[in-house]
């Protein structure tokens, strides 16, 4: 899957930009929950506690949690973009309303919260589960891919949406083929938030480092390396 991210975003990036993909070193094979999604968050604000040996222009976490999103924007000079936050920004951009459909039923609850939190509480006309486990999606061919057209198919008749945003990002290889599929535009984060990343880059801005995403402070941790 982790493939399959870097293909999405090498397909999208601009001529010269380089694309680094990178895995957190420990935690669940796949996030499909609170608790999982704890657990990532801490290995990927140690990636982005790394990635300062090569200094990136631009950070995309690309799970549909935006697992460790705040402490990795404390932990970076450079912007950092979650994969939801992006979708729901693009995703608004070209339709009124749109409807999200991601994996596990169980999951459609942090998706709302970040709709919430994001401020799409208006443009988000629900939040559909297909029920895939995130891992099936390393094959996203088949009776996989027809399941998640059902349920889009579904979810624009009921919420009167114009536009779907794929939760998940392994769900990112078949977004060209269901939005043809579809007739209305589909929203992958991994792509958006890619786009978005470069037109910061561009712009020359990063995070801000006033307030609340200043450095953190130094400190021991116990049980895990510290920062320097």
């Amino acid at each position: 899957m982790t493939h399959s991210i870097d293909v999405a975003a090498r397909a999208i990036a601009a001529a010269g930009t380089e694309i680094r993909t990178v895995s957190g070193a420990f935690g669940p094979l796949s996030i499909e929950g609170h608790f999982d999604e704890v657990i990532a968050a801490a290995a990927v604000v140690e990636q982005v506690r790394d990635a300062r040996d090569w200094s990136p222009d631009g950070i995309v976490i690309a799970c549909f949690g935006d697992p460790g999103l705040d402490g990795a924007r404390e932990a970076s000079d450079a912007p950092v973009l979650g994969i939801a936050e992006a979708a729901f920004h693009a995703a608004s951009m070209v339709a009124t309303g749109f409807s999200v459909v991601t994996t596990m039923s169980r999951t459609c609850i942090i998706a709302e919260h970040l709709v919430q939190r994001y401020g799409f509480g208006r443009a988000c006309r629900g939040i559909h589960g297909t029920d895939i486990p995130v891992l099936e999606l390393e094959d996203c061919n088949g009776e996989t891919f027809e399941q998640m057209v059902q349920v889009a198919e579904q979810a624009l008749e009921r919420d009167r949406s114009g536009a779907i945003v794929l939760g998940c990002a392994g769900m990112a290889s078949a977004c060209q083929t269901m939005q043809q599929r579809l007739g209305v535009p589909v929203i992958d984060g991994v792509a958006a938030a890619v786009t978005f990343a470069q037109a910061l880059a561009t712009l020359k801005v990063g995070t801000s480092k006033r307030g609340d995403y200043a450095r953190p402070l130094p400190k021991a941790y116990v049980g895990w390396r510290g920062w320097d």
